[in-house]
Formats: C-alpha cells, sequence, structure tokens
C-alpha cells in the first residue's frame, strides 16, 4: 500500500504503509532514539502526534509483550526510514508491522526521514495527516486537511490519557489489591503516566495510588500521602487549568515531584508561564547540566513546552538543571515549600540512567519531612 505525509505548509512525502490502513492527524515531530521504539510508540505524551524516526532502521529486534509504557499504542501516525520485516530477538513475538496493524496505527516507511527532519529543525514541528491505502487519493486535500486541524496549542490531551478512576499500582498492573507494607506512600497524577515511574516509585520502597488528572487537591490529601507525584503526560500545560489549581493547592502541604509536564503545571502553578518550543526536545541523547553538582546528565526527554523561567523570579522558584543544546529550563526547585521537577525523563524507557537519583532525591525529601513530624510528636508518658 502507498504511504503520505502531508504537512500544513504543502511539503509532501510520500513512500510505503508497512501499518494500518487509514488515515490520522496529528502533530509531526521527531525522535532521536536509536532504540526504544516500543516505549516511544507507547508513551501517552505522544498522543496526537506522528513520530518520526532519525535512526534510519526500526522493528530490528521485534515486539514483546514486556517494553510498553502503557496500555496501548498512544501515537497519532509512525514514519520510518526501514521497517525491519524479520526482527531478531529471544523476546520478539511479533513484527513491529504486525503491533501497528492490531493498534490501528498508520505507518509509513521509505521515507526520507533524513530531510523529513531537517524540515521540522528549519520549520519547526507542525500540523500534517498521515495516510495509507490502495487506492488514489487527492494530496491537495491531505493538506487541507492538515491545514484545518486545530494543533495542540490551547488543546487539553490530558484528558484523552488519563485514568477514569484511582487505583493501586502493584505488579505493572492496575489493582485494587490491598496496600502492601511500604515505607511511604506517594499519590500520583495520572496525567499520561509511564509505567517505568510506577516500578521506580514501588522499587524505592512506596505505597502508589494513581489517581486521574482531574482529581481535587482534598480527594488527594484524603489518602493522607507521604508525598505527591505529577507525571508526564501530552500537549499544552496551560490547558490542563483544572490540574494547575489542584497543585496549587497542593504546594506546601506535601512533597511533591513532578516530570515532564507535571514539571510544567509544577511551573505554572508557582505563578510562571509556559512556551511552545520551535521543534521539541525528543529522544535518549539529550545533553543536561546539574547546576548544583556541574555535572552533565545524558537524558531521555519528550516535549514541546517549556517552562520560562524568568516569569518564576518572584516565586522563589531557581533554576536546577539546563539544556545544553539550547540552554532553556530543565528542572526546577522550590525548597521552602518542598516541591522540585525535571523537564526530561529520569525513569527513562527508553534511555539513559545518569537522571535515577531524582527518584532518590524525593525519598530523601519524604524521610526528611517525616522525620520532622516524628520529632514534633509529643512523647508518650
Amino acid at each position: 500500500m502507498k504511504g503520505i505525509i502531508a504537512l500544513e505548509d504543502g511539503t509532501v512525502f510520500e513512500g510505503e504503509s508497512f501499518g494500518a490502513p487509514g488515515e490520522s492527524t496529528g502533530e509531526v515531530v521527531f525522535n532521536t532514539s536509536h532504540t526504544g521504539y516500543q516505549e516511544v510508540l507507547t508513551d501517552p505524551s505522544y498522543s496526537s502526534q506522528i513520530v518520526t524516526m532519525t535512526y534510519p532502521l526500526i522493528g530490528n529486534y521485534g515486539v514483546n509483550d514486556s517494553d510498553i509504557e502503557s496500555s496501548r499504542v498512544q501515537v497519532s501516525g509512525f514514519v520510518v526510514k526501514e521497517a525491519c520485516p524479520y526482527p531478531s530477538n529471544f523476546t520478539s513475538c511479533k513484527t513491529i508491522s504486525q503491533y501497528l496493524i492490531e493498534n490501528g496505527i498508520v505507518g509509513v516507511q521509505d521515507i526520507d526521514t533524513r530531510a523529513l527532519t531537517k524540515h521540522i529543525r528549519v520549520k519547526g514541528a507542525m500540523k500534517a495527516v498521515i495516510w495509507a491505502g490502495e487506492q488514489n487519493i487527492s494530496v491537495d486535500e491531505l493538506i487541507d486537511k492538515a491545514k484545518a486541524w486545530s494543533g495542540l496549542q490551547g488543546l487539553d490531551l490530558v484528558k484523552n490519557v488519563t485514568c477514569k478512576e484511582p487505583y493501586f499500582w502493584n505488579e505493572h498492573k492496575h489493582s485494587t489489591a490491598s496496600k502492601s507494607e511500604s515505607r511511604y506512600s506517594v499519590v500520583a497524577f495520572d496525567f499520561g503516566i509511564k509505567y517505568n515511574i510506577l516500578r521506580i516509585l514501588q522499587s524505592l520502597g512506596c505505597d502508589v495510588t494513581v489517581v486521574p488528572a482531574h482529581s481535587s487537591a482534598e480527594q488527594v490529601l484524603s489518602y493522607n500521602p507521604d508525598g505527591i507525584f505529577l507525571s508526564n503526560g501530552p500537549g499544552d500545560p496551560a490547558a490542563v487549568t483544572y490540574a494547575i489549581k489542584t497543585i496549587r493547592e497542593l504546594i506546601g502541604k506535601k512533597p511533591i515531584f513532578g516530570i515532564c509536564l507535571g514539571h510544567q503545571l509544577l511551573g505554572l502553578a508557582l505563578g510562571g508561564k509556559t512556551y511552545k518550543l520551535k521543534f521539541g526536545h525528543r529522544g535518549s541523547n539529550h545533553p543536561v547540566r546539574n547546576n548544583k553538582t556541574k555535572c552533565i546528565e545524558i537524558t531521555s526527554q519528550n516535549h514541546g513546552f517549556c517552562v520560562d523561567m524568568e516569569s518564576l523570579k518572584a516565586s522563589g522558584a531557581v533554576m536546577t538543571h539546563v539544556n545544553l543544546n539550547d540552554n532553556t529550563c530543565e528542572g526546577l526547585k522550590d525548597m521552602k515549600r518542598e516541591v522540585f521537577s525535571v523537564q526530561y525523563h529520569p525513569e527513562a524507557s527508553p534511555g539513559p540512567h545518569d537522571s535515577g537519583y531524582l527518584f532518590e532525591e524525593f525519598i530523601s525529601l519524604l524521610e526528611r519531612k517525616n522525620t520532622r513530624a516524628k520529632a514534633k510528636m509529643p512523647a508518650l508518658t
């Protein structure tokens, strides 16, 4: 089958379909990761995006049942130079083509992904339509559809990916089982949360209750958590007004740690502003400097918006990490109110583990909070 990518500026790339037939609209972006394509496909932060992989061969180790970060494939479309039809790996149970077809996702290969990526870098991420089918179709019609799509600016995509009801995380599955004996309890907002975040929190001794994005501060505090986690997610953070309001009400009541969209929402709740990046940061090889240690971390990233630190000057928050490619904010903290966050993904999946220490810093914050609380308790007589 024929496959087409039509961009809003009239640029068209034609190739061959390797996924499901059909048509989908989204923002076309690129990811520079060499591996981890299954985690990319299932990352809710890619909702409403057509992802182009810059590495030329995708699918060489197939698809398995464990390398997933959510309950389904989340991308609107997938673009590669070559989709490997004969994967080689002992865990592989299907090809990437079969995976996309099963999930109804349009995939196009035999595209000059280098040219597409360079175009996005020059012109910026833009609205697009991905199409695959046997019949002939008007390219001009596809371009018009791309132009007509509303785009991501001002669009709340969190409501499309968040869970419907609260649940306890238990062995990679949604579970209503009783909480285990753990050191700490954490409430995690699901703005599009990745499974590996929950795995890491659980491995560090946390019982994690995941709550929908629209949960109120009163509902969150009713669990009496030791700490609160703000997850990653898709879309424009400024559009998720209900979450910003809730986070603002929670600041100062419990320690808070945010990642990606959670970082942006925390910045907005502290009184700051966010803005859209030209083509975003997506990949597992982005250099970030820790301003305290001066160490450089190679990080996994997936975002199209950024916190404006100038707008937070009066808030008391400081920038903790900076992106070395474009000097944008990659982390902030306000230790007086016991909140901190990073723009990138310390849980990786895919990506390097340079930033895994941030989860341990969150646990240390919970420990200090608990120690102070115990010290204030009256002695038993």
